[in-house]
């Protein structure tokens, strides 16, 4: 005699619904992963060096104070330096040198990256005098500069308010960031 099972019930719609499942999750977390993890650069170029030195964040992102994104130095920005070192018998700035003599461009790999739904200033932050270590972290203890994993929509609101209590309506609108 056969049994009147519900639809929903039937094992083969089950395994498919598990399994369906497990692989959405599993991409959400091989997604969130690889968004956090530090992207390989083609010199590994030493912040804590340069900070240590007095180089200033925005002296090679000069884009930050000027428009919506802060940008990475060209070639002709680390030549400009380098060129005046001895690089002999030093493997990173002989690869400096190798682009700056060539005029090859850097291909460098961004890494604080906003979805595009996203639309981030650094201008009115830069001018408002947020520092650079607010939201990337402090670069002068990297050597390559790191994601960090906190920059999300709730700690963007959250600086906001704490920043700037009455403007709370204008820095929480929807339309700042996603326009």
């Amino acid at each position: 005699m056969k049994r009147n099972r519900p639809w929903y019930l039937e094992p083969g719609l089950r395994m498919f619904v598990v399994l369906a499942a497990l692989v959405l999750v599993g991409g959400v977390a091989t997604a969130f992963i690889l968004s956090q993890r530090t992207p390989a650069q083609p010199i590994p170029f030493p912040h804590n060096l340069h900070v240590g030195l007095g180089v200033q964040c925005l002296y090679c992102h000069t884009g930050a104070s000027t428009g919506p994104v802060a940008g990475l130095p060209s070639t002709n920005k680390c030549w400009g330096c380098h060129q005046q070192f001895d690089t002999t018998g030093r493997p990173k700035l002989e690869l400096v040198a190798s682009y700056g003599r060539n005029g090859k461009p850097i291909e460098w790999v961004p890494v604080a990256l906003q979805p595009d739904f996203v639309h981030f200033t650094h201008r009115p932050h830069i001018a408002k005098g947020l520092a650079c270590e607010s939201c990337h972290g402090d670069v002068s203890k990297m050597t390559v500069a790191e994601p960090q994993p906190r920059q999300n929509m709730g700690w963007c609101i959250d600086c906001h308010t704490r920043m700037a209590p009455e403007k709370y309506t204008l820095l929480t609108d929807c339309a700042t960031c996603h326009y």
